[in-house]
Order: C-alpha cells, then sequence, then structure tokens
C-alpha cells in the first residue's frame, strides 16, 4: 500500500477516512473483493440484484466514496458496482500498469468477469473516464450506455496551474487546500468537506505522474453505444472545450453538455445522468 503514499502512517490515515466513509454508505451494501491479474479489486455494490449492472469509476486520487451524493437515486434503478480503481486511493491493489498498454482493459476484464458481468453501462469521471474509454475501444460491444464526467483522453491535460500548485506548497496544508479548490473547482462551503477528504489523500498520495494518452479521431469514431459527455468550461486541468468539439466532430450521435462556471468536479448532475441512463428524455 504504501507503495502509492509517501508513508505507510499516510497510507493508514487514509484508509481510516476511507473505511469511515464506507460505513455511512447511504444505501445498503455488500463489499466485495475480487481476484485479478493486477490484483485485488474492491467494489461495493448496491442496489436490486435484478435491476440492470452500472459499473462506476472513479478519478484520480479518488476511490468509490465520490459517487456517495449520487448513489441512492442510481441504485434504486441498478446494480451498482462501484469500482476502485486499482493504483488509487482506494481498497484496491496498488498496481499501476502503463497507460499505454492493454493491461487496464485486461484487467477491468477480470473485474467483470469476477462480478458475473456481460454487458454494462457505465458512469465514469476524470482518470476513470479515460479507463472507460480505453475499454470501449478495445471491446466494443460490452458497454451498452456511457456517461463521462470530465474525461480524460480525449481534450489535452493543462499544465498552466502546475506552477501555482507548485508555488503554493510552501504554504503547507492551507497551500494544499488552496491547490485543492483550483485543481477541483470547488469553491463554495457545500464542498468543505469534499475538500478536506481530497487534502486529506493528497498530502498522502503520489498521483500517477504520467500524461493520460489521447485517443485518435478514429478510436472515437467506432464509439457507437449511446453517450452522454459532461464537461465544465472551468476546468483547469483538462480542456473541455475541445473535449467537446472532439465528441460533436467525432462521435456526432452522443449528447454533450458544457456547464458554464463549473471546473473538474462535477457535482449535480445525477437526474441528468440517470434520465440519460434510462433513456428518459428530461424535464421540461
Amino acid at each position: 500500500m504504501s507503495t502509492i503514499y509517501k508513508s505507510e502512517s499516510g497510507a493508514s490515515r487514509v484508509r481510516r477516512r476511507y473505511e469511515e466513509l464506507l460505513e455511512i454508505w447511504p444505501v445498503p451494501a455488500e463489499h466485495v473483493r475480487v481476484p485479478t491479474g493486477e490484483g485485488e479489486t474492491f467494489v461495493v455494490v448496491s442496489g436490486p440484484q435484478d435491476a440492470p449492472p452500472l459499473v462506476l469509476l472513479h478519478g484520480s486520487g479518488a476511490n468509490t466514496t465520490m459517487w456517495r451524493g449520487e448513489i441512492t437515486s442510481w441504485a434504486t434503478h441498478f446494480r451498482t458496482y462501484a469500482v476502485d480503481i486499482i493504483g488509487e486511493a482506494g481498497a484496491s491493489a496498488p498496481s499501476r500498469p502503463p497507460l499505454d498498454s492493454d493491461r487496464l482493459a485486461l484487467w477491468l476484464d477480470d473485474v467483470l468477469e469476477g462480478l458475473g458481468l456481460d454487458t454494462i453501462s457505465v458512469v465514469a469521471a476524470s482518470l476513470g473516464g479515460w479507463v472507460a474509454l480505453d475499454y470501449a475501444v478495445r471491446r466494443p460491444g460490452r458497454i451498452t450506455r456511457l456517461t463521462l464526467l470530465c474525461p480524460g483522453g480525449i481534450g489535452a491535460q493543462k499544465m498552466g496551474w502546475l506552477p501555482i500548485a507548485l508555488f503554493l506548497r510552501f504554504f503547507g496544508r492551507r497551500g494544499v487546500r488552496q491547490t485543492a479548490r483550483i485543481a477541483t473547482g470547488l469553491d463554495t462551503k457545500l464542498t468543505e468537506q469534499v475538500l478536506d477528504d481530497v487534502v486529506l489523500t493528497f498530502t498522502q498520495y503520489k498521483p500517477r505522474t504520467e500524461r493520460l494518452p489521447i485517443f485518435s479521431d478514429d478510436a472515437l469514431r467506432h464509439l457507437t453505444m449511446p453517450m452522454l459527455v459532461i464537461v465544465g468550461t472551468r476546468d483547469v486541468m483538462l480542456d473541455s472545450a475541445a473535449t467537446a468539439e472532439r465528441i460533436h466532430r467525432c462521435v456526432p450521435h452522443a449528447t454533450v453538455h458544457v456547464l458554464p462556471e463549473v471546473g473538474h468536479a462535477i457535482l449535480g448532475q445525477t437526474t441528468t445522468v440517470s434520465n440519460f441512463l434510462l433513456n428518459e428524455s428530461p424535464p421540461t
């Protein structure tokens, strides 16, 4: 575990906070550990057993608890599988296979097989969006509906905010908190606890440093499943304008929402996503 953290004590602090949040998961849940070729993968399973499957893939430096605000709604209609991506700040193995290989797709093959899933709907954010896109490209037909929130791999990563982040490091925890505000775009009192959790993680955790590979136009054009893509205009980490433009051009059947004054962390889209997953028109 310490291989992706700065210290074993730091890993323990993050793990304790994760366990606290799992204890207040808002719906009944099962905790499943799935063996894979990359090590054990932790999955939080909720919702009716006979409901259609919905796989949730979180972003970098996060874990399944990022979905706790949406899970009550989604688990009403779906059997939800909130997967801790390997090598991230959850309870899965610390393995970090290269992004320019097929190993994450093979890992997700193992996860789905272990869960007994064939075709699935997916909601994924940021790095999780990259993982979902990589899987959709490599495994045509496995994903039946795909929702991407601020996905990686379409618009380029932005690096202009990094000098500010490096400068703010000199101000200790206060600087880390301000960096978290800039990176996520979360700056309201309603998101203070979320920011606290981000700060706790990133003061102890060593994120991936390689750039996310960009999917080619040809790869995107081969995506045939219904898609919903949501980005924010104030995303400082990914080029949201380029993401929207490329999806419009390469996946013309996709629905794209560009949210004004929203940063990298996209909240409050539960109903929009539910309507898409259920193939329902939004209320007028």
